[in-house]
């Protein structure tokens, strides 16, 4: 009876630990990684703040299936979103929700767990645009113009380029001929469009370039796009986590006008004032209160990147360590398995790095740990590799003679062979963590943090500043990585090996 009141009590506290922790876990907003997103990510983690300070906005995390994802796996709890691409994108594949009413999609979200805002105001809807004085010349007003002109260079964003909404339907409704087709990133379109590279973008209707570069917008004389009105789509337990934030959060419905839109995207994009200052100026002017943004210092924010690039590097490589040394000395051990090895860990160095890291979000959510997994997956084979390699290449003779002497299979790996492969196994982790340190920019686009982050923002607001505010201690983490296991040769490798 004793034992069973102690194990009632155990799993008391463990549910009363679950319940707390539940109760403190941070409110969690996402964006997307263009500006718009970005600065309504801004707005809704300084509204929520009002009420719950305990409140994260995990910026730029790639394309609409990301943060979709991400929100079914309560990775996070809100992001905004905008009903064509709810509809068109996100739900076109369920026959259920093909051309069903707005109250029977909120019923099928609701399914899922899922709620959606009342429209935030605005409707910021795909068009087709290029620079206006070849559009004059060329005399090109609407979209069905371009079948004249097959000869156009067309570049939309990588997202447009395969979506339900995209490029494949606008083709083939408009019957457009165009064969060079490029995708490329949205922020970068406009100066591709801007020195001649290509002729033709995709826009978003509120994008503050339209104005800044003098674009004309070509009307969509078929009616293919969809209205791509604002919302807010989060989950439903937000209701009870954080009732109080979630009621300061859904102030926004009806609250933002495409003037006020588009004037704050200007604001960010032209007038370069970071997203959270636009965010609170915003609130103050719509709803007179005063949220107090503070714009972090650079060395605040070059601190926060570089502990996040660290925990990531520090973490994979060691894994990656503990795993390949093994691996390369089994390898060495048993031929026929190493060919295995070695093959496997070779093809995981062909997938491409950004297609490594979507391929581990539905395994392991967004954040670190995914950013943490691929890392170490690419950190294998170089060390495997030369470990194998290392062990292989020691002179027969020395191998004989110590078999000669009747030293055990593990005292001779421990005292001879390790000692002598030393030098080209530490020249695999070398490898492993200078690329393993460059790879790692690219968690920024999962919400892992580290040099990425300031990249990928530069990049959106086309700011070489903030680019190499993370390229540069990037560049310079590796070289210290170098310099580090460069150190480490003279202590670890033996002294005859370096004579």
């Amino acid at each position: 009876m004793k034992k069973i009141i102690i194990l009632v009590f155990i799993l008391y506290l463990l549910l009363a630990a679950v319940i707390t922790a539940q109760e403190n876990s941070p409110i969690k907003v996402g964006s997307k990684k263009f500006t718009e997103s970005v600065i309504l990510g801004d707005v809704i983690t300084q509204l929520a703040r009002i009420e719950n300070k305990n409140v994260e906005h995990l910026k730029e995390l790639g394309g609409t299936r990301i943060l979709w994802n991400a929100l079914l796996n309560g990775d996070i709890d809100i992001y905004p979103e905008y009903s064509g691409t709810l509809k068109e994108e996100i739900l076109a594949g369920n026959p259920a929700v093909a051309g069903s009413s707005d109250d029977e999609m909120k019923k099928h979200l609701e399914n899922l767990n899922i709620k959606i805002s009342n429209p935030l105001g605005f409707n910021d809807t795909y068009a087709l645009g290029m620079k206006k004085d070849i559009a004059d010349e060329l005399q090109i007003e609407k979209i069905s113009d371009l079948k004249n002109h097959p000869e156009l260079k067309f570049g939309f964003s990588n997202e447009f380029m395969d979506r339900n909404d995209g490029w494949p339907g606008l083709k083939q409704k408009y019957n457009l001929s165009q064969t060079n087709v490029t995708g490329l990133d949205h922020d970068l379109a406009y100066r591709g469009l801007d020195n001649g590279s290509i002729d033709v973008v995709d826009f978003y209707s509120t994008d503050a370039e339209i104005e800044y570069y003098n674009l004309k917008v070509l009307e969509d004389d078929l009616k293919y796009f969809p209205e791509y009105k604002a919302v807010l789509l989060y989950r439903a337990e937000l209701e009870g986590k954080a009732p109080s934030a979630l009621k300061s959060i859904l102030r926004l419905e009806g609250n933002i006008p495409e003037s006020l839109m588009i004037k704050m995207n200007s604001m960010v994009k032209i007038d370069g004032k970071p997203e959270g200052v636009v965010a609170s100026q915003f609130i103050k002017q719509k709803f007179l209160i005063d949220t107090k943004f503070e714009k972090e210092t650079l060395l605040s924010r070059l601190l926060l990147y570089t502990k996040d690039h660290l925990f990531l590097v520090a973490v994979s490589l060691s894994a990656a360590i503990l795993f390949s040394v093994p691996l390369g000395i089994l390898a060495y051990r048993k031929k026929k398995l190493g060919k295995i090895i070695l093959g496997g860990s070779g093809i995981i160095q062909t997938i491409p790095s950004l297609a490594l890291l979507v391929f581990m979000i539905p395994l392991f959510g967004i954040g670190s740990w995914p950013a943490i997994v691929a890392l170490f997956l690419y950190s294998l084979l170089p060390i495997i590799r030369n470990t194998y390699t290392g062990l292989e290449n020691i002179p027969g003779h020395i191998k004989e003679s110590a078999e000669a002497l009747g030293i055990s299979p593990f005292a001779k790996l421990r005292l001879i062979e390790l000692p002598l492969a030393s030098r080209s196994i530490l020249a695999g982790i070398k490898t492993s963590a200078v690329i393993n340190v460059g790879t790692a920019t690219l968690g920024a686009l999962i919400g892992a943090g580290g040099y990425g982050q300031p990249i990928l923002t530069g990049i959106r607001l086309d700011n070489i500043a903030l680019i190499l505010e993370g390229a540069i201690p990037a560049a310079l983490l590796a070289l210290i990585v170098q310099l580090v296991f460069d150190q480490l040769e003279n202590v670890i490798v033996p002294r005859g090996l370096k004579l």
